[in-house]
């Protein structure tokens, strides 16, 4: 079994419970519901517990069966088919009875989350969404039902994670063009930068095409797609369904073509980075940046307000007003928008509640919200988002090897993978590398944040990997691959070429994130004479200037700086010292 919290308006730890069985998704009936079976059902969505149910479609009414009616839990079940009801799909109940559940905002550690906020319309498509990996530079073409995409080559496509559906069909003269491409880039393909349309036999770029399709018979199913080009999905935009026999429909038309280009910030050429630092001296200081996210394009929402950072409140935040925050960013639209500081929360003000974006906007600032109140919201409301992105294949130009868990080991990496060669694999010189350069390999390895960058790894000598191809890397930290950080190049230079002294990492999906509040320490500085009689300790750890050793001990003072500090935790994990306590030293003075 399977579930899923949906609905509007709700939290991402409440919503209509929907469960999957026999391959298809239904609700369950609120007759005779209770706590208990709250407390199984939230156990089930990877939350430690329910704090309350909700009746008669508090979160609106759902589609498709009623899979359960009068089911009875006494609460501490491992499942909800292991309650008692009245059979799977033997109901007397409507829609407007779909029972909901209210969860403790705490997930069960280990849980892998699925809690995806629904996409409204996804469910109209007649055909099952079948999703499949095209590699980069690429076309698609729509085959019948759920056959693969056609490939062929062209340059500068990508297609992270393309469905295939029944061909949309493209008539010459229905006025399909960039626009439904624009949709269909920004949600599938991430795309960021230009999606073009093309339609009918007018353009010679389609002749592969037409080949293919003198060989395969399409089933077309939607015909007349337009879009504005900023839907969330292409599901959203207006389109008109084929009605009985599909395979003679489409008669003076193609399959539906998109070519997508990665946007600039996915475009490692000279060029496109120069003009991209330009464009960022002509517009000045973002407004808007992602904080948190253990990957490209996710994030806690963070705004530039009055020349203070602040937060976004996740009341009636949705995938519209994400989408806005992602493609101002430059990405595509938004996969996820979450809510309940998924992404950790900030610190300092909240600047914006209530952001309701139709999702046409080029920036977040021109979207309606309201202005923050001290009581309307807290940090544990902070909002964030997960955009779509262009599938660059970076995952596979690198490895690890070695470890005791696939997030960690000896960093190998691809050279040579061009024009068509078998990739050469080899080691990273681990002089000079740190934190900052782990936490690029942990990123392009797609396993989150750096635990640990480390130069010597004799200890995972598992491999028969052995020449080092890679020196002097030097990242800044937010680069999405090793390869566009700063290093030697074909020149290599390592004083150390042994694998003991090869580059390792030991990546987490979640981290830490210490931050100083500084105003405190500015608003509490002052100066102090203090005797010496009350300063042993703080001779004894060295707190002291060097010149305290030829003070006259215990008489006479010091003149100190003395201020308070705070350190706040912005991460999505708990702040450990590095040193186990098996290794601290203890001391009268503590």
């Amino acid at each position: 079994l399977r579930f899923r919290l949906a609905g509007y308006p709700r939290k991402h730890n409440e919503g209509r419970v929907e469960v999957f069985y026999n391959d298809e998704w239904g609700t369950i009936c609120d007759d005779d519901f209770t706590l208990g079976n709250a407390h199984v059902l939230c156990r089930q969505l990877g939350f430690v517990a329910a704090t309350g149910w909700a009746h008669s479609a508090k979160y609106g009414k759902g589609v498709g069966r009623i899979w359960l009616d009068n089911v009875n839990c006494v609460g501490n079940e491992k499942s909800i088919g292991d309650c008692k009801h009245r059979g799977w799909g033997n109901s007397d109940c409507s829609h407007e009875e779909d029972a909901g559940v209210v969860c403790k905002d705490e997930r069960i550690p280990g849980f892998k989350d699925s809690n995806v906020i629904e996409v409204r319309g996804l469910l109209s498509w007649p055909e099952q969404l079948v999703t499949s990996r095209m590699p980069q530079g690429t076309q698609g073409v729509g085959q019948c039902g759920n056959s693969p995409w056609d490939a062929t080559e062209h340059p500068g496509c990508t297609w992270p994670g393309v469905a295939a559906w029944q061909a949309p069909c493209v008539t010459l003269g229905t006025g399909q063009g960039a626009q439904p491409a624009h949709a269909a880039a920004g949600r599938v393909a991430g795309d960021t930068s230009t999606a073009t349309g093309h339609s009918g036999r007018a353009s010679g770029l389609l002749s592969p095409h037409r080949l293919f399709t003198e060989r395969q018979q399409l089933n077309y199913r939607l015909h007349s797609v337009s879009c504005t080009g900023t839907e969330v999905h292409l599901s959203m935009c207006s389109f008109e369904f084929y009605r009985g026999n599909s395979s003679a429909a489409c008669g003076s038309g193609m399959p539906a073509v998109v070519s997508c280009v990665p946007g600039p910030l996915f475009n490692t050429g000279s060029a496109h980075k120069k003009k991209q630092r330009q464009q960022q001296q002509q517009q000045g200081q973002p407004r808007i940046r992602l904080k948190g996210g253990a990957r490209v394009g996710e994030g806690r929402v963070e705004v530039l307000r009055s020349s203070e950072w602040g937060t976004i409140c996740d009341d009636r935040w949705n995938l519209q007003s994400a989408s806005v925050v992602c493609r101002e960013l430059g990405f595509g639209s938004a996969k996820e928008a979450l809510t309940g500081a998924r992404m950790g929360q900030g610190t300092g003000p909240i600047h914006l509640n209530e952001v309701q974006c139709r999702g046409t906007e080029k920036s977040l600032w021109n979207c309606p919200f309201r202005n923050i109140t001290q009581e309307d919201c807290k940090h544990t409301e902070d909002a964030a988002v997960r955009c779509n992105i262009p599938y660059m294949g970076y995952e596979n130009l690198i490895r690890l090897s070695g470890g005791r868990s696939r997030f960690e080991g000896r960093v190998e990496v691809a050279v040579g993978a061009g024009d068509g060669d078998q990739p050469r694999w080899g080691l990273v010189c681990g002089e000079g590398w740190g934190t900052l350069e782990a936490m690029v390999a942990c990123r392009q390895l797609g396993l989150g944040f750096a635990n640990h960058g480390l130069q010597e790894t004799w200890y995972w000598d598992a491999s028969n990997v052995t020449e080092m191809v890679m020196s002097g890397v030097k990242c800044a930290g937010h680069e999405m691959s090793l390869s566009h950080c700063q290093h030697h190049g074909a020149s290599l230079s390592c004083r150390n070429t042994g694998t003991r002294f090869a580059a390792g990492v030991i990546c987490s999906e979640t981290a830490s994130d210490l931050l100083l509040h500084a105003p405190l320490v500015q608003e509490t500085a002052y100066i102090e004479d203090r005797p010496l009689h009350m300063l042993y300790c703080a001779a004894e750890e060295n707190c002291l200037a060097s010149s305290a050793r030829l003070a006259n001990w215990p008489y006479g003072h010091r003149r100190l700086l003395r201020f308070s500090s705070q350190i706040h935790n912005r991460g999505r994990a708990d702040f450990r010292p590095k040193a186990g306590r098996h290794s601290w030293v203890w001391h009268e003075c503590h």
